[in-house]
């Protein structure tokens, strides 16, 4: 008879400190008699985002008991920065404590390999449970329950209120916007990302003309008063009257009348897509993922779908929208549409010949020929990044937003986490930059011989005149900082851990209910076991000629509730993408083990002996 895996919890420890205590110190110690809930993520990571929509009803729900800690863990420098992880907290609403560990001390003590990882920590300081990705907190949900039931009767549960403190609200006329438009008034539209709303202003980039929205978090149609947007992203005109909105958040698309101020919905359901979701279809039944800006190409509306890595397009005149370009693995691919790969597009500007497009967990700047062939002009993979100028086969961007096609035929780029705006030439093929010193900038548009700057951090717009000359900068270059495993050259077994929740059973009535998808950067890192498959375990034969690189696996585990009675039993994906730092050593490992969801390991109630 089997019973829970339990390892006590290592210390919360970051050289940061905490954030929404009301300066309080926090350690295990404080929040024994607790369920803890652990969420390593970080700010610039769409699926991190995700999860943290998820828990909010959860944390709603068990206030009393449940205490959930954000661990933010940085992949970009720029993430590093104390008040960078301060302006996110605020931005995306987080309502917990959070421990900010720029050395990734936790990170390493907890051994997690992934944004994000959920550790769920019971009422006496023991690790119980560790998911990574999405799609994990239905079955949290029932672990929270058989804990409360537990310690309850033991008596090792504590009741009360949490350690969260929420901070002072800014009284500032936009709160860390997202998008802007040039309307054909001559003022702007902005998405007022944080507090749910759309602003119109006047010519000055300043003055407020009128809202849209209710600034409150939900999906509703309306006047614009009424309406409801959850963190709203970009902005195209679809005609004079017309603006199409990515909302990012309620996984739609929303039009608004420009002269009437209504809100409708065009494309979503208010779901986010998951594997198995349709992929095109009459807009108002399919499910999207967090599409973050939209641009009008070739006469229809592209979509920036974020969550899923992937280009979409909506018809304004069918009424349908479609995959358009990806194939939802994340990474930095070339080619046809249908075969390229993205990672986490966010900024789209369209030509009559190309649309560019901010592809920013890749750092790179891409763009789609009319044929859908997908092309680089900058960026090389997810784990390179800096501010170097120069040939764009060797520049480098951080974790850009937004870009701006120019008048002369280059484009101008929002490097978000440079805090700059560059510059690409393609008749050069030369990266430049513009301007610095701009607080996070995630958008430019251009208004006569200026251009004006969403300043997201500094909660404003920026009009820049467009300089004639590069402004120099000292080039930095930058790789993703986790720390490499050691594994052993030729034979690695690799095992995708999953254990069903508790109530649950793998689903196999129409076939194989996993999956899994192995690559490697470079690819001759791998001899044997890359592609696709159904089994979560697998032999991989590793190359003795390259010393270093990354092992890119995607795993997705299909469980249904474990109930004969039900024909129609509810269902769950859960799913994540890793990227694996690994360094080829004879005292490496032989396995690797990567877990989706559980413990690696059960432990016999009878022996006490702890299996793989």
């Amino acid at each position: 008879m089997a019973k829970r895996v339990r390892v006590r919890a290592p210390e919360l420890v970051g050289r940061g400190g905490w954030i929404n205590t009301g300066d309080q110190e926090l350690d295990l110690a404080k929040l024994r008699g607790r369920i803890v809930i652990l969420d390593f993520w970080t700010f610039c990571c769409v699926n991190c985002l995700h999860v943290l929509d998820e828990l909010r009803e959860l944390e709603d729900k068990h206030r009393d008991t449940v205490v959930v800690i954000g661990v933010h863990s940085p992949k970009f420098a720029h993430e590093a920065e104390h008040r960078a992880v301060v302006d996110a907290v605020e931005r995306y609403d987080v309502e917990h404590p959070v421990l900010d560990d720029p050395d990734l001390a936790t990170w390493k003590q907890y051994a997690v390999r992934a944004w994000p990882t959920l550790v769920v920590i019971d009422p006496e300081g023991y690790v119980v449970a560790q998911h990574a990705g999405e799609g994990h907190v239905h079955a949290i949900e029932r672990l929270v329950a058989e804990l409360q039931a537990e310690h309850g009767a033991k008596g090792t549960l504590r009741r009360g209120d949490g350690p969260y403190v929420a901070p002072e609200p800014e009284p500032t006329a936009l709160r860390f916007p997202g998008k802007a438009l040039l309307l054909p008034s001559g003022g702007f539209l902005v998405s007022d990302t944080t507090r749910h709303q759309l602003v119109e202003l006047a010519a000055d980039g300043e003055t407020v003309v009128r809202r849209i929205g209710s600034g409150t978090r939900a999906l509703a149609d309306g006047t614009a008063h009424d309406a409801a947007f959850s963190e709203p992203q970009g902005l195209a005109l679809l005609d004079d009257s017309a603006v199409v909105v990515a909302d990012t958040v309620n996984h739609a698309l929303r039009r608004l009348d420009l002269e009437t101020g209504e809100v409708t919905t065009l494309a979503g359901t208010g779901r986010q897509w998951w594997q198995g979701s349709a992929t095109a279809g009459p807009a108002r039944e399919v499910d999207l993922s967090s599409p973050w800006d939209v641009a009008v190409f070739a006469g229809r509306v592209w979509i920036a779908m974020a969550g899923v890595h992937q280009l979409w397009v909506y018809d304004p005149a069918a009424g349908t929208v479609a995959v358009a370009a990806g194939t939802t693995n994340e990474g930095l691919v070339d080619g046809p549409a249908a075969e390229a790969w993205f990672a986490q597009p966010s900024g789209l500007a369209a030509t009559p010949e190309r649309l560019w497009l901010a592809d920013s967990e890749t750092s790179a700047l891409r763009w789609v020929d009319l044929d859908g062939t997908v092309h680089t002009a900058v960026g090389t993979g997810l784990f390179d990044f800096g501010h170097r100028d120069g040939a764009a086969e060797q520049a480098l961007l951080q974790h850009p937003l937004g870009v701006t096609a120019l008048p002369d035929g280059s484009v101008a780029v929002s490097d978000t986490y440079n805090h700059a705006l560059r510059r690409y030439d393609p008749a050069t093929g030369e990266v430049t930059t513009l301007a610095t010193d701009l607080r996070e900038p995630s958008d430019a548009v251009l208004v006569g011989d200026d251009i004006v700057v969403v300043e997201s951090a500094r909660h404003r717009l920026t009009r820049l005149r467009l300089p004639e000359e590069a402004v120099r900068v000292e080039a930095v270059a930058h790789r993703t900082r986790r720390a490499a495993t050691e594994v052993a050259p030729g034979t690695v077994r690799l095992d995708v851990i999953f254990q069903a929740p508790a109530g649950q059973k793998l689903d196999t009535r129409y076939g194989p209910s996993t999956r899994l998808l192995v690559s490697a950067t470079p690819p001759e890192l791998l001899r044997t076991g890359e592609g696709a498959g159904t089994e979560l375990s697998r032999t991989l034969e590793l190359g003795p000629s390259v010393v270093e690189g990354v092992l890119h696996v995607s795993a997705m585990a299909a469980s249904c509730d474990d109930d004969p009675g039900n024909p129609y039993p509810a269902c769950h994906v859960h799913q994540q993408d890793w990227g694996v730092p690994v360094r080829l050593s004879e005292a490496g490992a032989d396995r690797l083990a990567l877990v989706l969801a559980g413990m690696d390991g059960t432990v016999d109630e009878v022996t006490g002996v702890q299996t793989p």
